[in-house]
């Protein structure tokens, strides 16, 4: 401890003597000898904070990360040309050029035979024996990514998207060990992928997934991967959020850390302090390219049971709903008498779906599954998704007002499906609409038949209405105004007519256009 003349501690000494040089500089700035009654290595150990260590998770986890290399098949010329040309013949090779074509001289000079045998290519358009999909030239390494043993027989999990591209992987051991792997299933809506190593009775050092429930913002987290194709490489950090959306499935639910973390990181673990997986490396918000401290990781909840289902058949099979929803906004649940802008509002339900089967109709908001609240649209997805096909659920919708229970016997999604819960946009029939236009100038619309005959087409919108600001344009189409189908422009002002002396303040317009069905809360306060 410094002390300065009276005795008494001085804080700034203290730290201003935290080096030799600042130890001096003291002296020299306050003119006052002072007493040193310990040593400068006993005062630098009394002041330092503690600080944790990674280094024994490193060192039991490590051995389980894997660098995953994918290969694929390729024109070594015109797919792999260092020099980013590019050369296309329209399926000609070098055979079927005259001696003295001035490209096959070209090559001949400077030592690239075209027809030699040396690997390159005989032919440089996408049907030569050596280029294209499905050619029989070598395979070459065309992605790297990360990946982890979660077993110790040498099942291996890494990112669909690290592997997605490749017709052969090998997977490099921490030691430098190169094992051929092979791709036992992946499942593109969560972007995971597993593999499979034969260590032909060698037992790998693996790890186990954690428990999300004990994931807090805050925590210590450590990611290991292999950024940049340099190798083996740690990083450390802490859980940001959790129940991020970004907007790539229907089943965002990633944790967000910000541990640096790189190209060629994913697939990788993000491990707690116990050296268990918390969650697998995705993706990165980055607008250089490299790390900004915004990563991305699937959830080790959400991993464990995709896994497990790849590992046993190579597929994921989720429960389906069959009906396109979307989200409730604080506009949509005050036109339907909702109290909270909660749930998923369905906008149409596949014909011989099991939602239609189960009478589910366009306007009905999910508002709980088997008795738990529906936060939102994504969370009925993911939740309808994590549940086995032929599954009973019961179902809470609010409709007409008032909330009421189904039953339905889930589905199994369809492999052309976009998510576990929505489809195509299919509509429902509308009757026909008559031949007259009518403005409905309060709400800045005008409107009139469909080409189609089938609801009512927008033939004109004010730009400075509630309408514009919704986003309807000027071409779609009102197919319903709070969950009644509308024929005529006279339907729609009886319908706002009685939602007014029910005392709503908004109805709900269900809009179709050429991508598909939404709906959207319009005021109607003046309307007559």
């Amino acid at each position: 401890m410094l002390k300065n003349f009276n005795g008494r501690p001085s804080l700034a000494t203290v730290l201003k003597a935290s080096t030799v040089a600042g130890i001096a500089a003291a002296v020299l700035a306050t003119g006052v000898p002072l007493e040193i009654t310990r040593s400068y290595a006993e005062a630098v150990k009394v002041q330092a904070p503690a600080v944790p260590s990674f280094a024994n998770v490193v060192d039991a986890v490590s051995p389980a990360v894997v660098s995953v290399r994918v290969e694929n098949r390729v024109n070594p010329v015109s797919d792999n040309n260092n020099d980013g040309f590019s050369f296309d013949f329209n399926g000609r090779g070098f055979d079927d050029l005259p001696d003295d074509h001035p490209l096959k001289r070209f090559f001949k000079q400077f030592g690239q035979d075209p027809n030699d045998q040396q690997g390159h290519s005989r032919r440089f358009g996408q049907n030569g024996p050596n280029g294209g999909p499905g050619g029989k030239g070598r395979l070459r390494p065309v992605a790297q990514g990360s990946g982890f043993f979660i077993s110790e027989d040498g099942y291996i999990v890494t990112n669909n998207h690290v592997v997605s591209d490749g017709q052969a992987f090998v997977a490099v051991t921490n030691d430098g060990t190169e094992l051929d792997a092979k791709l036992i299933g992946k499942d593109p809506r969560t972007d995971l992928a597993v593999l499979k190593v034969d260590g032909k009775g060698k037992k790998f050092t693996y790890v186990n997934w954690a428990d999300d429930n004990n994931v807090r913002v805050g925590d210590w987290v450590v990611a290991v991967g292999n950024p940049f194709g340099l190798g083996g490489t740690v990083t450390a950090g802490i859980v940001s959020a959790r129940g991020r959306d970004i907007g790539s499935g229907p089943y965002d639910d990633y944790l967000q850390v910000d541990a640096a973390v790189n190209r060629g990181n994913s697939g990788g673990p993000t491990f707690n302090l116990s050296g268990e997986v918390v969650g697998i490396n995705t993706a990165i918000f980055s607008p250089s390219g490299g790390s900004v401290g915004i990563a991305f990781a699937i959830p080790a909840s959400t991993a464990r049971d995709v896994v497990a289902d790849l590992m046993k058949d190579g597929q994921v099979s989720r429960g389906w709903l069959g009906v396109q929803i979307q989200p409730v906004t604080k506009d949509i649940a005050e036109s339907i008498g909702l109290s909270e802008p909660s749930g998923a509002l369905v906008v149409a339900p596949q014909a011989g779906s099991p939602g239609d089967k189960a009478g589910m109709k366009a306007g009905d908001v999910v508002t709980a599954l088997n008795g738990e609240t529906i936060k939102d649209a994504r969370d009925l997805s993911r939740r309808i998704g994590a549940m086995q096909p032929g599954s009973k659920v019961e179902l809470s919708v609010w409709r007409a007002g008032k909330a009421q229970p189904l039953t339905v016997e889930l589905g199994t999604l369809p492999i052309d499906q976009k998510d576990a819960s929505a489809d195509d946009n299919n509509q429902p029939q509308q009757p026909e609409a008559p031949a007259s236009e009518k403005a409905l100038a309060d709400l800045g619309l005008t409107v009139g038949p469909s080409d189609d005959g089938k609801g009512l087409a927008i033939t004109d919108i004010d730009p400075n209405s509630d309408a514009a600001d919704k986003g309807i344009k000027e071409g779609e189409k009102i197919t319903s105004v709070n969950n009644q189908d509308v024929a005529s422009p006279d339907d729609v002002v009886r319908v706002l007519n009685q939602a007014k002396k029910d005392g709503r303040t908004r109805a709900l317009f269900q809009i179709q256009s050429s991508e598909g069905s939404r709906f959207v809360a319009l005021p109607i306060n003046g309307q007559g």
